[in-house]
């Protein structure tokens, strides 16, 4: 970089909860120095800049340039995917057209046909439809952000492949609450993960196994600890877990730990179905107003809320207020438990 050219940082309104009806962003200059983040207008269509970059065309290459999508964020702003190709290996989270239509691939594969199973593929829209990401409030550049050190197991596109069986998800509501929405599932995944750096729980020595369930534990008492984003743990768990998902993950509980998707979906079951010890799931918390504090305690409060360990408390908090910030709005009130 040169003093001649100017540094564009991303503004608080470049990242915040902008619409549509609200995409100021400013004119692409030739040869202006632009940073990861930055977003401008392009010959009537607005570009996030995904590398930094001197000032290369918004359309010279997606390595520097994603579409941006005024309501929701890069990537997905226009339905530019590519065409589906026979025996090409897609990842989870890929996105292609065929015959027309486009499609996201829920599971990594050698290339089968998007319509050949909802286990491979889910359809999908540019406004958000078949697994979120046209129309997820969190960018892949913020994801990135708000954890610079994750497990690469924890991947962007295995959220958006697991967020296709929870469309409710961060769609709720007004666009600030679908970002407060957002940014406390991910500040309370990356408190249980260490900042999704741990897949599988550090000390898997306890036995997690309720016997007293007609099913038991036929993967072994010892091997339903802790895993994936919100750490799925005990065999009641894996069990309704997989049976809403459609997985045998009672029998398979290494599934969690081994697959993003499927590990994203477990984190997103708990969220959006599961009240834990408290009286209202996450997903219902964020969405009715309770606030970020009732979140807390449907996935742990029995053993830090009320004051039994407020240092715990505080960790989620500051995640939190530290993602709705990327987001660009405000925390709301009830932070606490």
């Amino acid at each position: 970089m040169t003093a001649a050219l100017a540094v564009i940082t991303p503004s608080a309104s470049s990242q915040a909860d902008v619409s549509a009806q609200s995409c100021t962003f400013t004119d692409w200059v030739q040869g202006q120095w632009y940073v990861t983040g930055a977003v401008v207008r392009y010959q009537g269509a607005h570009y996030i800049a995904e590398h930094d970059n001197p000032g290369y065309s918004p359309t010279i290459s997606t390595w520097y340039w994603d579409p941006y999508n005024c309501d929701g964020g890069g990537g997905g702003g226009t339905c530019n995917y590519p065409d589906w190709v026979q025996g090409q290996w897609y990842t989870a989270g890929s996105i292609v057209r065929f015959e027309g239509s486009f499609y996201i691939a829920e599971h990594d594969n050698p290339g089968y046909s998007p319509t050949v199973s909802t286990w491979y593929w889910d359809p999908y829209t540019c406004n958000g439809g078949g697994g979120g990401g046209g129309g997820f409030v969190v960018s892949e550049t913020q994801f990135n952000q708000m954890f610079p050190n994750r497990n690469g197991f924890y991947s962007y596109s295995g959220l958006v492949a697991a967020m296709s069986a929870f469309p409710a998800f961060a769609t709720t509501g007004s666009d600030t609450v679908k970002k407060q929405e957002a940014a406390a599932f991910l500040a309370n995944v990356s408190h249980e993960t260490g900042g999704l750096v741990y897949v599988r729980e550090i000390d898997q020595s306890g036995d997690y196994c309720d016997e007293t369930r007609s099913y038991g534990c036929p993967a072994g008492d010892r091997n339903y600890y802790g895993r994936g984003p919100i750490q799925l743990s005990w065999n009641f768990n894996y069990y309704a877990a997989g049976r809403d998902l459609g997985l045998d993950l009672l029998r398979n509980p290494d599934w969690v730990a081994t697959d993003s998707a499927i590990s994203w979906k477990t984190g997103l079951w708990y969220w959006m179905t599961q009240t834990g010890p408290g009286s209202m799931t996450g997903h219902n918390a964020m969405v009715n107003g309770s606030g970020f504090g009732q979140t807390i305690r449907s996935i742990n409060g029995s053993l830090e809320c009320d004051g039994r360990n407020p240092a715990q408390v505080q960790s989620r908090v500051s995640s939190y207020q530290q993602f709705t910030g990327i987001l660009g709005v405000p925390a709301g009130a009830n932070l606490y438990c």
